[in-house]
């Protein structure tokens, strides 16, 4: 039996990169999944793939009425919900401030906090109840941004830095009928996109020149991160066996990040 046996979840995001890479472990694990996303296509080709283990919802976690839609879908299909993970999100492509045209700021502020963490509180707004029934959690993706400079611009580094409050706060509202976690993976080769119109240079993330190399090197464990390397940790934290009494906490999945050098290190003695 897998560590998620019976037990239904919502993912938020669930078409690309670590969210399908999500989807796929937890049904592997023997968890029945609602999946949200915006591409109608790639929704389609996941219920191909995974079959009658998930549901698809077609939406935009900005929007409370599709978010409602999703955790409605989930409940109608599978008759409850376990563990909400909301890992939907947009990237700046590094963008400064001092490259935001002053006129473009606040509506790039906008649209870009409205996905990465007003769809979060929509989602888990929407769960809370069915998430009370079950005595169940929450799972949130966050960054390394949410705790270092660097990797991100101005605003993809700030709304990942509220997370870490939001993830806070909701722990301490919602105990102790739902425990509140996050997993902060580090740089991924994933095909994530930036906020349209912010920068004119923007490629999804994998798509970087250099990308790849600069991020194993980056870190002390040498390599980048595939979407499959996090998995485990949304799986830990949504198993009721193991994660128990886990709650306000975020597993940082990013390859040593916060002890990375900055280049090679001369041999140790003795």
């Amino acid at each position: 039996m897998g560590w998620l046996e019976g037990q239904v979840a919502l993912v938020t995001g669930g078409t690309g990169g670590i969210g399908s890479a999500i989807v796929r472990r937890y049904v592997e694990e023997g968890a029945r999944v609602g999946v949200m996303a915006r591409d109608a296509a790639q929704l389609r080709r996941l219920e191909d793939e995974l079959g009658d283990a998930v549901v698809t919802v077609a939406g935009d976690v900005s929007r409370y009425q599709d978010n409602q839609r999703a955790v409605s879908a989930t409940l109608e299909a599978f008759g409850k919900l376990d563990t909400f993970v909301g890992n939907a999100a947009v990237f700046d492509y590094f963008t400064r401030l001092d490259r935001i045209a002053p006129e473009d700021l606040e509506g790039a502020f906008q649209r870009l906090f409205a996905i990465n963490v007003q769809g979060y509180l929509l989602g888990a707004r929407c769960a809370i109840d069915a998430l009370r029934e079950t005595r169940g959690s929450m799972i949130f993706t966050l960054s390394n941004s949410a705790f270092y400079a660097g990797g991100g611009g101005i605003l993809y580094v700030t709304a990942k830095h509220a997370l870490v409050g939001m993830i806070r706060q909701l722990a301490y509202e919602l105990a102790p009928d739902i425990r509140v976690n996050g997993v902060a993976p580090g740089a991924t080769d994933t095909p994530m996109k930036s906020l349209e119109g912010l920068n004119p240079r923007s490629v999804p993330l994998n798509r970087i020149p250099g990308f790849e190399q600069g991020a194993a090197q980056a870190v002390p464990l040498g390599r980048i991160a595939a979407p499959e390397d996090h998995t485990g940790h949304y799986v830990l934290l949504a198993s009721r066996r193991d994660s128990g009494l886990t709650t306000a906490n975020i597993i940082h999945s990013d390859g040593g990040w916060e002890i990375r050098s900055a280049g090679p290190q001369p041999p140790r003695k003795g």
